[in-house]
């Protein structure tokens, strides 16, 4: 990969949270992020897939800096972001935009759809005439039109679907090189879900946008994206090509995910699927080794359960962290 294609780099990034436990108040600590790296060209969308805990949405909220990373670089557009400065810091959110999972929970319920667009450009200094040019050419572009009939609505008198047009609108609004999305469609009616996708994946190759799509459905990750990175318990397992992940699934937690997808077909309704046993670790304690190691029915006793696995590329642009693999090279 060109350094110049490279829009976002993370490396060994980690958050920890810090709590106290106990009646002699020991402090412990939360592993939400424990080592992550990637790299993100510019217009590429990747899904960040995993079950719920496994630190998904604690790495978005990293990486847009609503959250200090406890330790590791992210590295933006070739500036280092982590510990900047106030200037930098404003320059890199005027790069990157949100879009939450809960569409009515993240607009202000007191203010038109007009006022919610306008509210960064006027906090990032954008001259009236521009604004207003701006949140027409952002509404058409989410295809709320005609834009007048929308401009003085509140969230509460939009659709749960149009709510989620004005968010990404809003996303938008100040031309970013990057979007996280989390989980933008898992609060919305199936029959909306495809049309929001296909917006996002559309105002993406029309601008040019990076976006890292945060979700659980590994069903909808093949419409969307060009790669799927899996996470499991605040680690990334495994990264590939969609196709690539989707046909040959590598570590057994994401096999494990592949096969829990539902199958529409009634003739494979008996089928029985073999699924992890166990539940995800804790955090606080996670265990020694690789951490899918109690749940795994393929563990090597002696090595998974001791010795944290490498990441290695199994094959061309396939990499994946766990041992059955190492061990073979």
């Amino acid at each position: 990969m060109t350094e110049d294609r490279i829009l976002l780099s993370l490396r060994d990034l980690r958050k920890w949270y810090s709590i106290r436990k106990g009646i002699f108040g020991k402090t412990v600590y939360v592993k939400a992020l424990d080592g992550v790296s990637f790299d993100l060209r510019r217009g590429e969308a990747i899904s960040l897939v995993g079950e719920s805990g496994c630190g998904k949405t604690t790495l978005g909220r990293t990486i847009l800096g609503l959250e200090e990373p406890t330790s590791g670089k992210i590295i933006f557009d070739g500036r280092e972001i982590v510990n900047s400065d106030k200037k930098l810091m404003k320059w890199y959110r005027r790069q990157t935009g949100f879009v939450q999972q809960d569409p009515f929970g993240a607009l202000p319920p007191f203010m038109t759809v007009k006022r919610i667009l306008e509210e960064p450009m006027i906090i990032n200094k954008v001259d009236k005439r521009e604004r207003r040019e701006r949140i027409y050419k952002a509404l058409t572009e989410v295809r709320l039109t005609p834009v007048e009939d929308f401009l003085n609505k509140y969230p509460h008198m939009l659709s749960g679907g149009q709510q989620q047009r004005v968010v990404i609108a809003r996303a938008m609004i100040l031309n970013p090189k990057l979007i996280i999305a989390d989980e933008p469609v898992s609060m919305l009616d199936a029959s909306v879900r495809i049309e929001i996708l296909t917006l996002l994946k559309k105002l993406q190759k029309l601008h040019d946008i990076s976006i890292i799509y945060i979700t659980h459905d590994l069903s909808t990750t093949r419409y969307f994206s060009e790669w799927i990175f899996v996470m499991y318990a605040g680690k990334i397992v495994e990264k590939a090509p969609v196709k690539e992940l989707l046909k040959n699934p590598l570590h057994p937690y994401s096999k494990a995910l592949l096969a829990a997808i539902p199958d529409p077909d009634a003739r494979n309704r008996f089928i029985i699927r073999e699924l992890p046993p166990g539940e995800p670790p804790s955090l606080i304690d996670p265990p020694k080794g690789c951490r899918f190691h109690p749940r795994c029915v393929h563990k090597i006793k002696g090595l998974c359960d001791e010795k944290e696995p490498p990441e290695i590329e199994y094959e061309r642009d396939h990499l994946v962290s766990c041992w059955l693999y190492a061990r073979e090279r």
